[in-house]
């Protein structure tokens, strides 16, 4: 069997997403992958339609390993979220293609169920307390057993992951970054009051838990995840930006809390100090972003014996075949911890069909072979590339901040 064609389809029912579609010689036998790295879609496609389609044809499509180590290295200037997002649409497409051949699902590729579903997570956010509180209370109701909390903050403009569904899903405008402002110390004070006042009116039975997205340096961070200790989070998310590994040393001297890192980590290397001196508790790589499920379970297995549990990263950012292959990857592994989901519009499900299903508080793994999912390549050319991107942040003086 040989690869003899790769297509890179690029399409934007509602938001835009990269898809690698890698045909064989075998009538009807194809895989579909996901490639795409939000704000910086274009850069993924060249890099796989100029630089990478070219040395796939020919290739024998079930050398997953060989093919996946052929391109990491090869490129000699290795890594970086452009190269190994587009190794994962390329990986990703690749085990697809192996699950159907084999008539397959791939979790059982994958050694076979561990579980029979994936524990999942949804977010709840709102413009004060009440607003969150009740944001939770629909989440419950809809079933789910862990919810991310996160609220407005008096003072700044746009707070990440206030809205009950990202506001660029189906709203994609070809403009410059929005803006937002904003300020640590307002931020410091509002968060454990939101916690103590969930705890107060939702009592223990629902996990909570909070993302700061990296905004926070390593004193702060500290600070926050000891003031939140009382209010026994599930963890809390991306205290620190990835180039400050070390610092995670100093959030743990002061407080118990657990935490979860890994959201902007591209390869295992980057996961192994953090891993390895058991600074974290739970390891949330985007599959998309890593390079696919070769590199996430050979994440999974060095976060195993050290007793981190995984959290991949499932936004909606990331197509369906990406949270398949979470799902998969979920259930065949022993250290599996919590899965973030969503929900996706009929707008992707029309075009992106197969993402995996939900049912009282998780995620079924999808039980055709491969990955199950696909592409409608017809109604992706109704959906046309257009340009957007993730929003910045400045502090209240003007300089830029991490968004």
């Amino acid at each position: 069997m040989k690869i003899t064609e790769v297509r890179v389809i690029v399409t934007c029912p509602g938001r835009n997403y990269v898809v690698v579609k890698i045909m064989t010689d075998e009538p009807g036998l194809y895989g579909v992958g996901d490639a795409t790295l939000n704000g910086r879609e274009l850069a993924v496609a060249e890099a796989l339609e100029k630089h990478l389609a070219p040395l796939l044809i020919g290739r024998d499509p079930e050398r997953i390993e060989d093919i996946w180590q052929y391109i990491f290295r090869g490129t000699y200037w290795r890594g970086g979220p452009v190269l190994m997002t587009a190794l994962a649409g390329i990986d990703l497409a690749l085990w697809d293609i192996k699950g159907k051949r084999a008539g397959l699902p791939l979790y059982s590729l994958l050694g076979g169920k561990t579980r029979e579903c994936a524990l999942c997570y949804t977010h709840a956010g709102g413009k004060d307390f009440v607003a969150v509180e009740d944001a939770v209370r629909g989440k419950m109701e809809r079933g789910f057993k862990v919810v991310r909390a996160q609220v407005a903050v008096p003072g700044n403009r746009g707070t990440y992951g206030v809205e009950m569904q990202d506001p660029r899903v189906g709203v994609v405008e070809e403009a410059l970054p929005a803006l937002e402002i904003w300020e640590p110390a307002p931020y410091l004070r509002t968060i454990p009051r939101l916690f103590a006042h969930l705890r107060d009116k939702l009592g223990d039975e629902v996990e909570l838990f909070h993302d700061v997205h990296e905004r926070l340096t390593p004193i702060q961070a500290a600070r926050l995840a000891r003031e939140v200790e009382p209010f026994h989070l599930f963890f809390l998310e991306d205290p620190l930006r990835p180039e400050h590994k070390e610092s995670l040393r100093l959030v743990r001297q002061h407080s118990v809390t657990p935490l979860a890192m890994g959201e902007l980590y591209h390869s295992r290397y980057e996961c192994l100090p953090v891993i390895t001196e058991q600074l974290i508790d739970f390891i949330r790589c985007d599959i998309a972003h890593i390079g696919g499920i070769t590199e996430a379970r050979k994440i999974a297995a060095i976060a195993e014996p050290y007793g981190v549990l995984t959290a991949w990263h499932g936004p909606g950012d990331i197509a369906p075949m990406t949270h398949s292959a979470n799902v998969h990857l979920d259930v065949a592994i022993p250290n599996f911890g919590v899965q973030e989901m969503v929900f996706f519009p009929e707008v992707v499900q029309e075009v992106l069909p197969g993402a995996p299903a939900y049912r009282d508080g998780a995620l079924w793994p999808n039980e055709a072979p491969g990955l199950g999912c696909d592409i409608n390549e017809e109604a992706a050319k109704k959906y046309p590339y257009q340009r957007a991107y993730l929003p910045t942040v400045r502090r209240a003086d003007g300089s830029v901040h991490d968004w």
